[in-house]
């Protein structure tokens, strides 16, 4: 299974939600980096090699994307977003077709400066592929996490299931419904101080809440810490059990 995370507005806890539901997963589970920020949130140092940036903007077919794993544990991989002692050229970028590369957009934006707008949609669609063939050839688990913004719409076609992660707050809602992308489900971080409901989330998106994460300081402080991979809450993990089945 392919389970794409987003959010519409920063600060939602997507990179955080994601991880989580990667490294609860019960089979081998795949996390997929397009925010930049997972190998900061595990703990890890920065990727001394090349990510999904770098590999898009390539020639390197399909199968080097396995070379780009980073092993998290023995049953979780990392395929990271860029590798960070190779700053990316910011200059004269363009995207293909409005397609809309999500996450930190300033950074994701650069990935079709070196390739033309048909090949890069060929990419995309080569690594949509090798996901798909990643998790059903070893039964597993690929979870994207793809920022903010609107998800790049080749890997949304591709997605098993669509979770937007959102806190109950009006201006993140207002952002999500103006989006053209539905979810399937959504990840309700539940803030305190907030008068809407779930029910108001689901009436508004028009998808059913599949967990809800509290915020809790053992997340907090495991994150800080760098020891999401060693010691995952079992807050979190029991509250996105519901998700991750």
């Amino acid at each position: 299974m392919v389970t794409l995370c987003w959010a519409a507005k920063g600060g939602s806890g997507t990179t955080v939600v994601a991880t989580a539901l990667a490294l609860s997963s019960k089979r081998p589970s795949l996390l997929v980096d397009l925010d930049g920020e997972i190998p900061t949130v595990l703990g890890l140092p920065d990727p001394d090699r090349p990510g999904v940036i770098e590999w898009v903007a390539s020639q390197a077919p399909p199968s080097h994307l396995t070379d780009l794993l980073i092993e998290i544990s023995d049953t979780c991989w990392l395929l990271p977003c860029h590798n960070e002692s190779r700053p990316i050229s910011m200059s004269k970028t363009r995207q293909g077709q409005g397609q809309h590369l999500n996450g930190n957009a300033t950074l994701l934006a650069t990935t079709t400066a070196a390739v033309s707008t048909s090949a890069g949609e060929r990419r995309w669609t080569e690594l949509a592929q090798w996901l798909t063939e990643w998790a059903g050839g070893r039964g597993g688990e690929v979870t994207i996490d793809a920022g903010t913004g609107e998800p790049n719409t080749t890997l949304l076609d591709a997605a098993d299931r669509t979770l937007l992660v959102t806190r109950p707050c009006y201006l993140a809602l207002r952002r999500a419904t103006q989006s053209e992308v539905r979810p399937t489900g959504v990840v309700l971080v539940n803030e305190v101080g907030h008068s809407l409901a779930q029910r108001d989330i689901e009436h508004a998106l028009r998808a059913p809440v599949v967990a809800t994460v509290s915020i809790d300081p053992a997340v907090s402080r495991a994150v800080d810490a760098g020891l999401l991979t060693n010691r995952l809450p079992r807050v979190i993990e029991r509250e996105l059990r519901r998700a991750a089945a």
